[in-house]
Order: C-alpha cells, then structure tokens, then sequence
C-alpha cells in the first residue's frame, strides 16, 4: 500500500506524537509498505527537506504564520500531488487534518484520524469553545468524512464512541522499544552531573509536558505533605503552559527545594536511568507513551486511572488509582524498600516489553486501511439509483 502519514510536527516540544509517529510509519515500512511521514517546521526550507528514517521516507514542510493553527500552503500542495491509496492524520483541531481531508477526498481514498487523546473528556472540555471553533473554521467536516479511528487503548475507542462518532475505531496500541544499556548509561551520567546534591537521594521523576493537564502543581502539593527524607523529586519535561521558572517558583513558595528540583528536558537525554520511581498524576492520557518508556527501563509507575494502564495496579506491577488515592499510593511507594521497588520495575519492564510492540501496531493498523478499502471499492462498484 502507499500511504501517507500526516503529523503537525515532529519537534520534541510538541510531545509524544513527534515521536511515536514516526515509529509507527517506521514499522509499517518494515512490513513492507510504502509509506511516507510529512510533518511541517516553521524554519523548513522552501522547497521542503526530504530524509529517511531507514525504509520510512519523511518529508518536511514550511509551516507558515500563524503558527498556532499549523497553516501550511506546503503541505496542502505536496498531499494534492502524486498517488496514494490511505491518507492517515495525527491530531486535531489545526489546518493539516484540512489538508489531510481535501487530499483524501482528491484521491478517493480512506481518511484515517489519530485523536492522540484530543478526545478524552478532560481534553474535549478543555478550551472547548476553541474546539468548536476549529472545527467549523480550520477543518470543517473533517470529522465527519473521516474513515475509520485509530485509537490507542480501549479507553480512546471508548471516548469516541462516547461523543457519537460511529465510523469503525482500530484500537492499535504505541510501541515501546527496550533502551539499549549505553543509552541507559549516557543518561545516567548526565542526570548525576546535573544533580550533585542528591547522590544520597533516590530519585521520583516526573516527565512530561508543563501543562495543567499533568497535575504538576498539584503533585508539588501532595510532595510537599509527603514525608520523604531520603528521596528527591525531579520535574523534568518540555516547557508549555507553565515555564521552568514558573515551576522552580510553585517549588519555592512550598519549601521544598531541598526535595525538589525542576529542569528543562527539551535537548536533554531522557532522565529514566536516574530515577527510582515515576509519576504521573494525569486528568487523561489515551496511552502515555512515557508511562511506557519508564516501565521499559525498569521503573515502577504510579499513575492516576485516567491513563489507560489500570492493569499495572491488578498486576501489582506499579500503581495505577484515582487521584482521590494518589497521595496514598505515592506514600507506599516512597515508604518501600529499594529492592522491593526494583523487584517490580523489573516485572513492569518484562509485561511492557512483551505486550507492546510497534511491528504489532503497525500490522493491526494495516489490517484496518485494507478493510477500509475494501469497504469502499465495494461502494463504488454499486449500481447508482435511477434519479
């Protein structure tokens, strides 16, 4: 099949799609498809950059003013040239999911949407008067010419459905890859350099985007009523809705400082190697890419059940319960010994990496275009009503 994948961005500050993206299109040209990934970049050349990422070729656009809504006159003219048989588009509420639609309604091909967590509750409520907005304005009925959804968990499918879509979803999971021990290694290295004075402390890492979404303020709250003397939090993640200063002072103004320290992750390697536990006290997540990353460096999770990741806490493999229970979870979790700790990030890194797979993806996700497809060439070779 030849098929066109469609992210706004694939710059790190833009949050897990940037990467789980490309990972999927990877995969499903490991499988021998023939796929291509256009992303934009405000700083992209005229003509635009072409590169590969092994089999996958990737394209990337201009993306114009304003920068907000991810306009791109680039993008609209390269998905409206060439041939493809399966358009699938990552995100909503921006100006490529237009491109994505008028390109698949040029082609005559299958429109496939990601949400990427665009439509849990918290985050459809969110801003929702700019939603509805977008909708109308920057994709108007994008959604309802869409295809088929991909989602990745049951909860996603579940949350679709809930807001009366009826198109059929395919629920095909992120991938997680096993980080390889230099990598592990590089990482620990530069987190111990950049946190001198927390040798004696295990560390409680927090790692994310700086937005309201994650409960980062109110995580810093429930630290600061936790006793935790021999351990340290450390914030790291790529700066949003709340800068490192505005984090560095919501830990000031609650004393911990000497528990607590906050860093930008944006050129930094992912800081799992250093840490002893992770948190992540999300309103939603539709997978969690990092709850997943962490688990598969061997760290034990403790996670709010508005991600999807419920079965950790029935495995007993981490912590995954109502923000009601969070603070007691998190006392439970700092309050156990390390080798207990250890014992059950070792037995999360075996669960994830055994059932988390971008090649299993990548082939449930193929399965669903084919039948799409199949789906309306039937259509087409109906015979038309007489008028």
């Amino acid at each position: 099949m030849r098929i066109r994948q469609i992210v706004p961005s694939l710059e790190r500050q833009h949050g897990g799609p940037s990467r789980s993206v490309q990972a999927l299109a990877k995969a499903q040209a490991k499988l021998g498809e023939q796929v291509e990934l256009l992303a934009t970049e405000p700083d992209a050349p005229r003509l635009g950059r072409e590169s590969s990422d092994g089999p996958l070729g990737i394209r990337i656009l201009r993306r114009g003013r304003p920068d907000r809504i991810c306009h791109s006159s680039a993008l609209r003219r390269a998905l409206l040239v060439g041939d493809c048989e399966v358009v699938h588009h990552h995100a909503l509420w921006l100006r490529t999911l237009h491109y994505a639609h008028c390109a698949a309604r040029a082609h005559r091909v299958p429109l496939i949407v990601s949400p990427r967590g665009m439509m849990g509750p918290w985050a459809w409520n969110h801003h929702r008067w700019r939603k509805a907005a977008a909708a109308l304005l920057l994709h108007p009925g994008a959604l309802r010419a869409v295809r088929g959804w991909h989602a990745t968990s049951d909860q996603e499918a579940k949350d679709i459905a809930a807001l009366g879509f009826c198109q059929p979803v395919c629920v095909a999971p992120n991938g997680v890859d096993a980080p390889r021990e230099e990598e592990l290694e590089a990482a620990r290295r530069y987190w111990v350099a950049r946190l001198p004075k927390t040798a004696a402390s295990r560390i409680a890492l927090f790692y994310s985007r700086f937005h309201r979404k994650k409960r980062l303020i109110e995580l810093l709250d429930l630290w600061a009523a936790t006793p935790t003397p021999d351990w340290h939090m450390l914030v790291v993640g790529i700066p949003g809705e709340y800068s490192v200063a505005d984090i560095a002072g919501e830990i000031v103004k609650r004393g911990i400082s000497g528990r607590a320290s906050v860093h930008d992750g944006t050129d930094a390697p992912p800081p799992y190697a250093a840490a002893s536990l992770f948190l992540l006290p999300s309103h939603d997540e539709n997978f969690g890419l990092v709850i997943a990353e962490a688990m598969a460096a061997g760290i034990p999770v403790v996670v709010t059940d508005t991600t999807p990741w419920r079965e950790i806490q029935t495995r007993a493999v981490g912590w995954c319960v109502p923000w009601t229970d969070f603070g007691a979870a998190l006392n439970q979790a700092v309050g156990m010994p390390a080798e207990q700790l250890r014992a059950r990030g070792e037995a999360a890194r075996v669960w994830v990496l055994d059932n988390f797979s971008w090649s299993k993806s990548a082939a449930l996700l193929l399965d669903f275009y084919r039948g799409l497809r199949a789906e309306e060439n039937s259509l087409r070779r109906l015979p038309r009503t007489p008028a």
